[in-house]
């Protein structure tokens, strides 16, 4: 028979013992349930965490993204920028010299306009002389007639009828 003559103890192990180690054991296990328990509510914890990061990875994975498009037309803007400038550069230039060209003309004209009237004025002026000349002669022709005339009407009276 496996029970010895006292019904304490069987093969050696006293009943106390092994309800002592079963106490044991079930405490560990018990803690062990315990610690399984908080370890998956860490792990809940855990796994919630890692969805909220996943997110804010997505959204800052995102963002990146959009900042990248921002950056791609800052540098767009800022080579339409320049080459607005260099059109604006180019115009002012180009209006500049148009100008220096246009005033050259001007002044070409300018002087060709005050050359031709100080000619005309000169010819004018000549012209002028001349008429007085010619006045003053037929002034004296006239006088000389009308005096040639009077003489004539003084030469008349001296005649007797």
């Amino acid at each position: 028979m496996l029970m010895d003559m006292d019904s304490k103890t069987f093969k050696n192990y006293s009943k106390e013992e092994v309800n002592n180690f079963l106490n044991q054991i079930i405490k560990q296990v018990e803690r062990m349930i315990e610690d399984n328990k908080f370890k998956n509510r860490e792990l809940i914890l855990k796994d919630k965490k890692i969805e909220e990061l996943e997110k804010t990875i997505a959204i800052m994975r995102s963002k990146e993204e959009k900042l990248a498009q921002y950056e791609r037309m800052e540098g767009t803007l800022n080579r339409a920028l320049l080459l607005a400038q260099k059109a604006s550069d180019q115009i002012k230039s180009s209006a500049h010299k148009e100008s220096e060209i246009i005033i050259e003309d001007a002044k070409r004209n300018a002087s060709r306009i005050v050359n031709e009237s100080l000619l005309k004025a000169e010819k004018t002026e000549m012209e002028a002389d001349m008429l007085r000349r010619n006045i003053n002669i037929f002034k004296r022709k006239l006088k000389g007639l009308i005096e040639s005339q009077l003489e004539m009407v003084d030469d008349i009276e001296k005649v007797d009828f």
